[in-house]
């Protein structure tokens, strides 16, 4: 599983999509990103997404919680990865998928 800089690295430092200053911008190779951003509004927001499946979004109050959860939502995402059901999947495999979702966003 390959998390990458996302464009090459040329989002950081940009403008996010919470307003914010882009500090970590990664991107995994089978369909999925993390963004980091510092705030004006709120310290720090984390944006994420499923390609075609979910977008999220975190604000967190300290640099630390905002690292720490940064790390812990790739690997999160990696477990959504993981069971990404394929086109045509049975109704029981895509419902697991869609609940991991649900827990993911109730836990972040």
């Amino acid at each position: 599983m390959a998390w990458v800089s996302f464009d090459g690295g040329s989002t950081i430092g940009h403008q996010g999509s919470e307003s914010g200053i882009i500090l970590l911008d990664e991107e995994h190779s089978d369909g999925a990103r993390v963004t980091l951003e510092r705030c004006d509004r709120v310290p720090f927001a984390i944006t994420c997404g499923l390609y075609g499946n979910m977008a999220h979004t975190v604000f967190i109050g300290s640099e630390r919680e905002a690292l720490d959860t940064f790390h812990a939502i790739k690997t999160n995402l990696e477990a959504l990865i993981a069971i990404w059901p394929e086109n045509n999947a049975p109704a029981d495999q895509t419902s697991r998928f869609y609940d991991a979702i649900s827990d993911f966003v109730e836990r972040f």
